[in-house]
């Protein structure tokens, strides 16, 4: 088991770094508008949170093309690599573009939420840049999901690590007017956003147009490079379920941003820094469980269940650790954290506090995405949407809901629902992985 645990941390480890990369955008974003006033803090919130259920189901659609591209990769089919390549990158470069629109045509209904008005007035023109930065994010995305897939995952890393001082450079430039520049407060933090993507997406682009390591899957696109409605719906069966199972998950966390939203602007941004910090901690969770599902789909188009089984086994114990070393994290730098955010006092006392039912959840949370992610590999992603959607929507949120307003927890009283969504979520989950290897095993 320690040989397939070093394995998958090896393959892991640049997803990761490239996921931290890409939340810290976010991150830099936050912090640094957070620096101009809580208002705009909570204004990027409240964005991000609406934002977030569409923007996760492109990425989910993107998440079949590592699936796809694996098993055909583990079947010694460089042609049928070339092949989902293409179809996935049609048909994830259609939904950025609905994705997009969506997000334009929806950007008024700030104005329904129940939102302090002040923080509306800087979420709407905010939303333009947002959604638009959605369509080169989404493409970087897919290009990054074929890399990953081949397990030429340090391509998309460097990338990503080389975004960050260029974001931070365009926020310092834009969001204060440095340097003759206009200071665009939160919309420089759009501008910063759209552009930096852009850049990421048009690199990574002309890597695997030009590189000799990718050279023989575009070699092969006069004849492989044909939209096959068979293949689209391949592609469709696991990006599918993956986009509702990503949606749901994030989902709740945006919905109840926005239900925490409805108590005051220093409560939504108390909830933001919180969040921040667990998606931060979340991404290496996310890396692992990419990892973990690209093996064993690998494993599985080589029809090899029992190293499923270790891959599925080692990967899980590796997110009980990590999941252990994040809660302890939180809870012994609580109070020092939300300063890297804010320094108004209300905030960041609120913020230190919600660490806290953010570190108990930690566990469950990286469990449950390594779950996810080894049943992803064994195209096994109906049933495990339907475990996702009860665990959250079912009981997890109006749990939170009910505790918040009826039994006067406030804030915690949603980030305890979420705790409870989220245990059970891996619970069902990783009985359903080893009820299958187990089933399978048999039949072998």
């Amino acid at each position: 088991m320690l040989d397939e645990t070093s394995k998958t941390a090896r393959l892991a480890i640049p997803i990761i770094l490239g996921e931290i990369a890409q939340m810290s955008l976010h991150l830099i974003d936050t912090a640094m508008v957070g620096a101009v006033s809580y208002v705009q803090l909570a204004a990027a919130s409240l964005v991000f949170n609406v934002m977030n259920i569409p923007f996760v189901i492109g990425i989910g659609i993107t998440i079949s093309v590592s699936q796809m591209v694996s098993m055909a990769q583990g079947q010694f089919d460089g042609q049928k690599v070339s092949h989902y390549f293409f179809n996935g990158f049609i048909l994830c470069a259609g939904f950025s573009l609905l994705i997009a629109a969506v997000l334009f045509g929806s950007k008024n209904i700030f104005h329904s939420l129940g939102q302090d008005e002040e923080v509306v007035s800087y979420a709407v023109p905010f939303m333009n840049f947002i959604g638009l930065s959605i369509i080169p994010m989404i493409l970087f995305m897919t290009l990054k999901q074929f890399t990953d897939g081949l397990e030429y995952t340090k391509t998309a890393m460097f990338i990503s690590l080389a975004g960050l001082p260029l974001n931070i450079f365009l926020n310092w430039l834009l969001i204060f007017g440095n340097l003759g520049f206009p200071r665009l407060e939160l919309l420089g933090a759009g501008w910063a956003t759209l552009i930096t993507r852009t850049l990421m997406f048009l690199a990574l682009g002309y890597i695997v147009l030009r590189h000799k390591l990718f050279a023989r899957y575009i070699a092969v696109s006069k004849h492989q490079w044909k939209l096959k409605v068979k293949t689209l719906k391949e592609l469709l069966h696991i990006g599918i379920p993956s986009s509702m199972q990503l949606g749901m998950e994030s989902g709740v966390f945006a919905v109840s941003g926005i239900i925490i939203g409805t108590i005051g602007a220093v409560e939504q941004a108390a909830h933001q820094i919180a969040l921040s910090c667990a998606s931060l901690t979340f991404m290496v969770s996310l890396g692992l469980s990419q990892a973990a599902s690209i093996r064993v789909s690998n494993a599985f188009g080589a029809k090899n269940f029992p190293k499923i089984t270790l891959i599925g086994k080692s990967a899980l114990l590796t997110a009980l650790c990590y999941g252990t070393f994040c809660a302890l994290l939180f809870t012994i730098f609580r109070n020092q954290l939300p300063g890297l955010f804010n320094d108004d006092p209300k905030v960041v006392e609120m913020a230190a506090y919600l660490l806290l039912f953010a570190s108990i959840f930690q566990i469950s949370d990286s469990t449950q995405a390594v779950g996810s992610g080894i049943l992803r590999g064994l195209k096994d992603v109906k049933i495990p949407t339907v475990f996702i959607a009860i665990a959250y929507w079912v009981i997890g949120l109006p749990v939170g809901y009910l505790i918040t307003f009826h039994w006067g927890w406030g804030p915690s009283g949603i980030w305890t629902g979420l705790t409870t969504g989220l245990s059970l979520a891996s619970l069902f989950l990783i009985g359903r992985f080893f009820l299958l290897t187990r089933s399978r095993a048999h039949r072998s």
